[in-house]
């Protein structure tokens, strides 16, 4: 990381120093955004909005304080990768279980009362990240954002004890979203609290109250199946008990076994049978105890001795999903600017099979954030606030579908081969399902459509490794000016900024060329987008990485624009330039080609907009142009 960029500070460099008037104690009358619930949405949503120090961001819970004990659990890939720019990923990875083999098992063909391994394969496939699929306790993972952001300048902590009672749009008022809370806290419960705010988004969960005035609703079907949960420790002769497990027996029902972080604790999900109008008020009241017995049953042979239960709950399977994320469509039918915004569970609910509900809500949070700040930065118009809902609601969709498959089959029976008609799943296909869901269950399926923020993939062969609308997948490489190895997706923080990811050619000529045209040209977005007295590379961060070897390039050879001067002695950035590492290529492990090289243009939420050439430097301001404003000095509120 870099610091001392402004003078030197003896202090903790993680600790960034507190803006003109943090910490901001009681809740202001008015705010920029105001965000209504501190789950994953909400959290990460506020960690990137307290990067910006110029706008004023308040989060408020009902709750009387934080998370003691999340039911989530399961952090993605993607998820990892996204930590990692916020600079929290270190800390996750050393608290957290690594996931890193899965292992299934089903009815022993010779005694089919008894379970036995059939398939053991690896849980993400080789390549797809950097980082592995961990487990840690959500309320943890909720820790990490909370402490990241009272190291921010704005020291921003959620207000608790506060519930929403109303939510009214005057669009006359600067503020125009008025919010009437009421608090929860002994002392002074049932006061009313009034805030004004230019936005608001509801990160309020499955019941929320924020959808509800907006218009929306989830809908969608339950499927009729309930397991129960629990995290436990025990002491069993299972010997995958250290493995991510989902175990088929033949009449017991099935079981997900999760490793937890620690060493010792563990999650088991109890398949707990079909549920029917019957007995679904029986089957809501289900005891631990029952859970623990149908988990043994499931073992058999293996036994199951459970000493603690840190935590269970009984739940049906559903998956469920509003039309949109936003108020951009009034009660009239009418368009009108968003000013008011759903995530996370708030908009859509998953099932825990596939791991997806904490982290799909993240990613809600890390796609809404940085575009609000953009947008109250005056660096974009507000018309950037409708992808949002454009680009996240049909992820979510997409992500349902895969999750009512895979919960499906989950549920299932095991097919017994002398009773195949009977039906079922076989094991075999529930492993081989599971291999080819990798990128869903890593995080990494993901991919945005072609529109404003995404660009078409006229030139996406000069670098075939970097898909346009997915996320930016790294790849080691060489720091020029101090030989460090490192990879290169890791440069990009979570600071608001787009990256400018320039290849070089053959002959290097090209890049040379761009470099000119991207600091000199009277055309140049990134100029023009640029406030005045600004580093050069406060909005876009242009980052080169070379063919030629590190231990050949002088520095005092590279372009002026790869040693930018910044801070308030204008000091040089000696980290914007790369070579590939010596033992993985870069050009060749991401299909960059050599010849002419190429550009990739990356979102502040680390996602590919655009690949074109390095002498495309009409078609890049073409692309740029209707996103940023280009007279950024004006504030766009």
């Amino acid at each position: 990381m870099q610091f001392h960029l402004n003078g030197f500070r003896p202090d903790d460099p993680m600790i960034e120093p507190a803006a003109e008037g943090a910490p901001r104690v009681d809740l202001p009358e008015a705010v920029d955004v105001l965000i209504i619930g501190s789950g994953p949405a909400g959290l990460v949503l506020a960690a990137q909005l307290s990067q910006f120090p110029s706008i004023t961001t308040r989060i408020v819970e009902r709750r009387a304080g934080p998370l003691l004990m999340g039911q989530a659990d399961g952090v993605a890939c993607r998820t990892v990768e996204m930590f990692n720019a916020f600079g929290l990923s270190e800390r996750l990875l050393r608290e957290a279980y690594w996931v890193n083999e899965t292992v299934f098992w089903r009815p022993d063909a010779d005694n089919r009362g008894a379970i036995r391994r059939t398939g053991r394969v690896q849980d993400t496939e080789t390549g797809i990240s950097e980082f592995p699929h961990v487990i840690v306790n959500q309320a943890r993972v909720q820790e990490y954002l909370l402490d990241l952001m009272r190291r921010s300048a704005q020291r921003l902590e959620p207000d608790y004890g506060l519930e929403v009672v109303d939510v009214q749009r005057v669009d006359t008022d600067e503020y125009p979203v008025h919010v009437t809370l009421r608090r929860t806290d002994g002392a002074r419960s049932g006061e009313t609290v009034a805030v004004r705010a230019r936005y608001v988004v509801g990160c309020d969960g499955a019941r929320s109250r924020v959808r509800t005035v907006i218009g929306q609703t989830l809908n969608g079907d339950a499927a009729n199946h309930a397991w129960g949960v629990m995290d436990a420790l025990a002491v069993t002769d299972f010997p995958d008990i250290r493995l991510k497990a989902a175990i088929q027996s033949a009449s017991k029902g099935n079981l997900l076994i999760i490793p937890r972080e620690g060493g010792y604790l563990v999650r088991f999900y109890v398949d707990l049978g079909e549920v029917t109008p019957e007995n679904r008020d029986a089957i809501k009241q289900t005891t631990v105890e029952r859970i623990i017995e149908t988990a043994q049953g499931i073992l058999h042979p293996y036994s199951l001795d459970v000493k603690e239960v840190a935590w269970f709950s009984v739940y049906e399977v559903g998956q469920r999903l509003t039309s949109r994320f936003d108020d951009a469509v009034a009660s009239d039918g009418t368009s009108r600017e968003p000013r008011v915004f759903i995530a996370g569970d708030a908009c859509h609910t998953h099932s825990a099979k596939a791991g997806q509900g904490m982290n799909v809500s993240m990613q809600d949070g890390f796609n809404l954030g940085w575009k609000l700040g953009a947008v109250l930065q005056g660096r974009s118009h507000t018309s950037l606030l409708r992808s949002y809902s454009d680009e996240r609601q049909p992820v979510a969709q997409e992500l349902i579908d895969f999750d009512k498959e895979w919960s499906a089959m989950m549920a299932a029976p095991p097919k017994d081969p002398a009773h195949p008609e009977a039906g079922g799943v076989d094991p075999a296909e529930l492993q081989a399902y599971f291999v080819r869901a990798g990128r869903y269950t890593a995080g990494v399926a993901t991919r945005y459509r072609p529109g404003a923020l995404t660009g078409d993939s006229t030139h996406q062969s000069l670098a075939q490794g970097f898909t346009i609308g997915t996320r930016f997948h790294s790849s080691p490489v060489v720091r020029i000016a101090d030989a460090r190895p490192m990879h290169f997706g890791h440069v990009a923080r979570a600071d608001g900024r787009w990256r400018l990811y320039a290849f070089a050619d053959a002959s290097g000529k090209a890049l040379e060329a761009f470099c000119d045209q991207l600091a000199s040209s009277p055309e140049s977005v990134v100029r023009l987008a640029t406030p005045a007295g600004a580093d050069v590379d406060s909005v876009f961060d242009l980052r080169a990485v070379l063919q030629t070897p590190h231990r050949e390039v002088r520095l005092d050879d590279l372009h002026a624009s790869l040693l930018p001067r910044r801070g308030r002695y204008r000091l040089v950035d000696y980290e914007k330039a790369f070579t590939s590492d010596a033992s993985t290529d870069i050009f060749n492990e991401r299909g960059i080609d050599r010849e002419r090289g190429a550009l990739v243009v990356v979102r502040p939420d680390q996602y590919v907009a655009h690949v074109l050439p390095l002498d495309a430097f009409d078609e890049l301001n073409a692309f740029l142009k209707p996103i940023f404003l280009t007279d950024p000095i004006s504030q766009n509120r």
